[in-house]
Order: C-alpha cells, then structure tokens, then sequence
C-alpha cells in the first residue's frame, strides 16, 4: 500500500486553529465540572460504516495539543478499507484531555475518510478506461491540502493546488482576452517553455482553436458524450483532455468509455458525505 504523508506544519496548524475554536478561552466547561483533575481513560475510534479512511495523524494531533500524555496508537493507516465495527485507533491518558480532543479529531477524521471514501467509488466506477479521477479548487477554505491528500488517499489524482501553480485559462480569461487562441498564446508567451498550459472550452470549435494554438491541455467542460467522443477524435493525443462539469457516480462510467484523459469531479471535495467515527471509553 503507498504510504500517504502530510506535511507535519500543516498538520499542527490546522488542529491549533480547530481546538482554538472549539475550547475557546474558557476550555471544556463540561469535563472540567464533572470529571476529576486526575482521572484516567481508555478509549478506542471505530468506524460506523465502511470506507477508505484518511486523517489519521490529524486525530492524532488533536489529542496531542489537548495532552501531551494521552497516547494515541493507531490500527490502520490512511489509504484502508474498513468496515462497520473496526477500531482505527486506540487512546489512552487524562480522560479531560482525551474529551477535549475528541470532537477535533473526529471531525477531521470523517470529513477526510468520506472524501477518501467518495473518491474510491468514482476511482471504481471508471476501473477498466485510461481515465484518471482528479479534484478540484471547490474544497473547505483553509482546509484544501488535507482534503486534496485525503483525494489520493482515495485513489483519485490532484488537480492544481491554487491559482499560483499551474495555467487554467477559464472561460472569462477567454472572454477577456479576446478568444481561446489569443488567451492561449498570450499564456504561452507569459509562462515560457517550462509550463504547460490549460484552456477551458464548451464547443468543438474551440477545441479546434485551442489545438491549433498548442494548448498542452484542454478541459471540455460540460460536453454530451458525443461531442466527448468528437473531441477524443479530433485532438488524436496532440493534447491531455480533461472531461469536466456536472460529473456523478452514475455518468461518469460513460465519460472516462469516451477516452478522455482525465475526469475532474468538483463534487469529491465539495459533497462528500463524512464517514462516521465514534470513540467511546472502555
């Protein structure tokens, strides 16, 4: 199984800002009145429903910032199946600290399981083309590197991360510049030779606009399956296609058949439902 890493600042940033907001300055009102100063617990994660999980290391965080004795020992890794029932990770130390850090840990720990979980089913539902599943810039404001590596955790592939590190020529950069071809080339010449240019286009002239001035990708947005199979015909792997817009579970078999080279899918960030965790103390 790849092994699947964050990095650990990202990690530690994002926790510092979930336990800032759930403990506030007042901290856990609850626990602080009902269980004592010097109690110690057990507990154990298990998932509630079946699904690929991700966010391990930020559950881990969570209880480590909420106590720096609770230990926290996990029994999966991100990337893997479970099902309804299987404990994930095991927990261990101040049952004040465990409190404190449960609902920050389980709240990363579903979003990202269910993204991960989410991106299998479409990985799955086109097992068999030359499609590959990508993300997209629809993710949580803040939280977009955790939720784009919970997508790999998945099986799926990352889109660019931001506006700062790849070319995607969108339809109002076309209507601003004045047409595909001239936002092609103008793109071209800004980003010189080391980087590969996107344009976005919703009709097969475009596409032949976008051939002809060397767009290296070209995402066909919003385009029937027959025009789909056109646009495969027509570009003859001069460039990657990108197949995007409205993709479901149950139409994207039908795209990734058209050969197309890469399926975007806003949804599996954007809709994702979160898997279901629970801790419970022994």
């Amino acid at each position: 199984m790849t092994a699947f890493t964050l990095d650990p600042r990202l990690i530690r940033e994002a926790v510092e800002r979930a336990l800032a907001e759930d403990l506030g300055l007042a901290g856990d009102l609850t626990s602080a009145a009902t269980v004592p100063a010097d109690a110690s617990a057990r507990a154990v994660i298990a998932a509630r429903s079946a699904g690929i999980v991700a966010g391990l290391d930020l559950a881990g965080e969570a209880f480590r910032q909420a106590g720096a004795e609770v230990a926290f020992e996990r029994q999966v890794a991100d990337g893997e199946a479970v099902g309804p029932g299987a404990v994930v990770a095991g927990i261990s130390g101040p049952a004040r600290a465990i409190l404190a850090g449960e609902r920050v840990a389980l709240n990363f720990l579903g979003r990202m399981s269910g993204i991960a979980t989410l991106t299998q089913a479409y990985v799955e539902a086109v097992a068999g083309s030359s499609a590959a599943i990508i993300d997209t810039r629809k993710t949580t404001p803040g939280l977009r590197a955790l939720e784009k590596y919970a997508v790999r955790c998945g099986g799926g592939r990352n889109h660019r991360f931001g506006l700062f590190d790849a070319v995607l020529i969108k339809d109002n950069h076309v209507a601003a510049a004045g047409g595909v071809g001239a936002a092609v080339r103008a793109a071209q010449r800004h980003a010189g030779h080391m980087v590969k240019v996107e344009v976005e286009v919703d009709r097969l002239d475009q596409l032949d606009s976008a051939l002809k001035a060397g767009a290296d990708i070209v995402m066909l947005d919003n385009f029937a399956l027959d025009d789909l199979r056109e646009a495969v015909r027509r570009t003859g792997g001069r460039a990657i296609l990108e197949a995007s817009g409205g993709v479901m579970l149950d139409t994207v078999g039908a795209i990734a058949a058209t050969g197309v080279d890469l399926i975007s899918v806003g949804a599996l960030t954007h809709s994702a439902p979160s898997l279901d965790f629970g801790l419970d103390f022994e």
